[in-house]
């Protein structure tokens, strides 16, 4: 990739910035190097390793690499035999530590994830955790090794701290009977030797050996004659530390020297895991995502955003090229965004080659190119400063002598700061050699003869950036497939130009170039007002749309009412006719009682049958719609005993065999007080424990009733109510509804689920339990019982 694209575009910007996110000096070294590449198989297993670390960076946090330390020239040393310094051993620790935590780092604790491209990075690592370990043990810091790396020097500075003691209790007993001759009641040193400091003229009181003296002559630094031994003893096991110091530090390089190979492997590895988080952490400083790449040389950008403007202020552009047209002209006034629109083209496309991310959508794509050539003027650039034709063209010769169908060219203002007749001719010449060699280019300008040649030429594209006359503003949006306008003679009037001199200008246009300028007028205000139009559409369609919905919920709720209230009706009327039936029942039993005596229990039972009858009819016909149901299992007339329990389907009444069958299949059946003819083929049986005996039947107290019921809606009534999309009229009467029956059916506690909304209904629920006598609490649900959305009520 030529170096001159590289700065133009300012790709080297971006990698000061990605140098910033590094750690290590090693993985800072790395992303200076970075250049864009053209071998499709890297460049996206690049992009994939800088995914895989942002998706790591999201699940687990970042991670630091700055305690890897370059430690080739270490492992040099080592390869040869010699012996490591205590920095360097140091070192080496800490390449092992970071080791240690990268690798821990990349341990997936939950086995579900899958690998990415850097579990084999992880993998490879090898902390060598009992060397490092041992090197911890020895080596305190840069300066201290531990009394404890070694017995010998254990032993060593335990004698040198009792020489030490014995050296200052001899010290301080001179210094106390001699105060009068020191010239400061301090003990010092001198060339690692103890001494005081006696004054010039009373040298011969204290006896010993002179180290030094001041500047001034006046005070002369003595070693006492009485602790020289021990001065002595004090510097020879200073030496024999040492001594033991190298031994150990010898011996840790010698527990090293066998993992030559694993510790450059760590090296390497933790460098380029620093690398690639580093594109991690630009990636999300910049919100970005991976681009698609593809070898067909189309490039489709959504929602691109210059990575070094700023991103509070920059305007988003779409931009695509290479599917239906190789070539786009994009033209429009000044400082409308067309400088930074092909900068945004080619950076995006050196960022991606580089396996870094681009702040775009996802999905955007791009295409490798083998160069990418740029020829943008700094007088259109961000820094604004100026250029010459001259240079201009010297660039342009060059890239037409390099560029292929493999290139991507960017030209800024081509054919300008010439003659504007013959640098039009120029650029289309230009465009039209690069067109035909299928070399994917953008280039903006300011001629209409540029705008009538992509509008004449297949392949060729216009695009402008939308600018607005009346606030000045320009909109920095790309519209492509739509010819820009200058509208130099709009924005001097509004700036206060006279008009005369504006229609002077006027006049000097030829007859072509004002019918071309008013036809992009004209097609500019017809593209606003349908945009308008557009947005209008699509927001009376959402508006449609939300009535639509809102009808049909409130069509379903109706529907819901009607059914409900119609089931409740049913229920109702059956309740009445079944006490009627029972009490007829009865009475009829009575009477065939009292009149058996007279002989009339013939006619008393025809009658009795066919007001049953009559009854049962009645009772069908207020009967909810349901399937008829049949005998689970078909009942052996013959095995059928007298007293066996059955179910009279038609009656969903139980009962016990009063009779057994006859020829056709009929039997009586006692179910309670009622005796009634049925058929075999209506009757399931039951076991012994299903039936109740009619003598306890007609014992039962009047609270057995209410028991059953109560057993009845306990298996029925559900542990919550849904109340979303009711209002709060409708909502209230259901939920008082539901909490009685739900406190009959004896419910410790229920749930009321009325979602979270505006809170309107949640207010109206709670507001409506504080008046129930029967709710002992209520609560909002937490997590896993619906958080705000529920209201969990408990009863008394």
């Amino acid at each position: 990739m030529n170096q001159k694209a590289l700065k133009t575009l300012e790709y080297y910007k971006i990698i000061e910035q990605l140098t910033e996110y590094a750690s290590c000096e090693s993985g800072k070294e790395l992303c200076r190097r970075l250049v864009p590449s053209t071998d499709y198989e890297e460049i996206t297993t690049s992009l994939r390793e800088t995914t895989d670390a942002v998706t790591r960076v999201r699940q687990k946090g970042g991670i630091s690499f700055g305690g890897v330390k370059d430690i080739r020239a270490s492992l040099k040393r080592l390869e040869v035999g010699s012996s490591l310094g205590i920095i360097e051993i140091l070192s080496i620790s800490s390449l092992l530590s970071a080791s240690a935590k990268a690798k821990a780092y990349g341990r997936h604790e939950d086995q579900e994830i899958s690998e990415d491209s850097l579990e084999e990075f992880f993998r490879i690592l090898e902390p060598l955790t009992p060397v490092n370990n041992e090197i911890k043990r020895c080596i305190i810091s840069e300066e201290e090794v531990s009394d404890d790396a070694s017995p010998g020097l254990h032993h060593v500075r335990r004698s040198m701290r009792s020489i030490n003691d014995k050296i200052h209790t001899q010290m301080n007993s001179i210094l106390n009977s001699n105060r009068s001759y020191l010239q400061d009641a301090v003990i010092t040193m001198r060339d690692g030797r103890y001494c005081l400091p006696v004054k010039a003229e009373h040298k011969s009181q204290v006896t010993g050996m002179v180290h030094d003296q001041s500047s001034t002559g006046s005070t002369l630094f003595i070693e006492p004659m009485a602790i020289v031994k021990l001065n002595n003893d004090l510097r020879a096991l200073e030496i024999q530390e040492q001594k033991e110091i190298e031994m150990i530090l010898a011996d840790l390089s010698n527990q090293l020297a066998p993992y030559l190979e694993e510790l450059e492997t760590n090296f390497h590895t933790l460098t380029t895991l620093d690398f690639i988080f580093a594109k991690a952490a630009l990636a999300k400083h910049y919100n970005a995502s991976e681009p698609i790449f593809n070898t067909k040389h189309e490039i489709h950008i959504k929602d691109g955003r210059h990575p070094l403007l700023d991103p509070k202020k920059v305007v988003p552009i779409n931009i695509h090229l290479g599917k239906t047209f190789d070539l786009l002209i994009v033209t429009g006034p000044n400082t409308g965004g067309k400088t930074v629109s092909l900068k945004t083209v080619g950076l995006f496309t050196l960022m991606g080659q580089s396996g870094l991310h681009i702040p775009a959508f996802d999905g955007s794509e791009l295409s490798v190119f083998d160069e990418v050539f740029a020829d943008i003027g700094d007088e259109q650039s961000i820094e604004q400063s100026l250029s010459t034709f001259s240079s201009h063209m010297t660039n342009i010769v060059q890239i037409l002598n390099q560029a292929d169908s493999n290139s991507l060219c960017l030209f800024d203002e081509l054919g300008a700061g010439t003659d504007p007749t013959e640098g039009a001719a120029l650029a289309i010449s230009i465009l039209s050699f690069l067109h035909n060699m299928k070399c994917r280019t953008m280039a903006t300008t300011h001629y209409s003869e540029l705008k009538v040649f992509a509008l004449t030429t297949p392949g060729v594209e216009n695009a402008c950036c939308e600018f607005n006359v009346e606030t000045l503003q320009p909109t920095y949006r790309i519209l492509i497939g739509v010819p820009g306008k200058s509208n130099a003679f709009a924005i001097s009037k509004k700036l206060g130009l006279p008009d005369y001199i504006i229609d002077e200008a006027k006049n000097h246009l030829e007859a072509k170039d004002e019918t071309f300028e008013d036809l992009l007028t004209h097609l500019e205000e017809n593209r606003v007002t349908i945009e308008k139009e557009r947005i209008q559409i699509a927001s009376y369609k959402l508006e449609v749309e939300q009535l639509k919905a809102r009808l049909t919920q409130k069509e379903e709720r109706l529907d819901e009412r009607r059914d409900k209230m119609i089931k409740d009706a049913r229920e109702e009327a059956q309740r009445i006719l079944r006490d009627a039936k029972d009490t007829a029942d009865s009475t009829i039993r009575q009477i065939n009682k009292l009149a058996s005596e007279s002989g009339v229990s013939k006619e008393l039972e025809a009658e009795r049958s066919r007001l049953r009858n009559k009854l049962q009819d009645v009772d069908s016909s207020l009967s909810l719609k349901r399937e008829q149901k049949n005998p689970k299992k078909g009942i052996d007339p013959k095995k059928l005993k007298l007293g066996d329990g059955v179910k009279v389907l038609s009656m969903n009444l139980n009962g016990t065999v009063n009779s057994l069958p006859n020829a056709k299949g009929d039997l009586y059946v006692q179910m309670g007080i009622l005796r009634s003819l049925v058929n075999i083929s209506d009757l399931e049986l039951l076991y012994d424990d299903s039936v109740s005996a009619p003598s306890e039947n007609r014992t039962k107290k009047a609270g057995s009733g209410s028991s059953s019921t109560r057993m009845s809606k306990s298996f029925s009534i559900s542990p919550e109510i849904n109340l979303i999309g009711m209002t709060t009229d409708e909502a209230i009467p259901q939920l008082d509804k539901y909490l009685d029956d739900a406190y009959l059916a004896h419910l410790p506690q229920v749930r009321v689920v009325h979602g979270r909304g505006t809170g309107a209904l949640k207010n109206a629920v709670h507001k409506h339990l504080k008046r129930l006598k029967y709710v002992k609490e209520f609560r909002l649900g937490v997590f896993g019982e619906g958080d705000s959305g529920v209201t969990i009520v408990s009863f008394k």
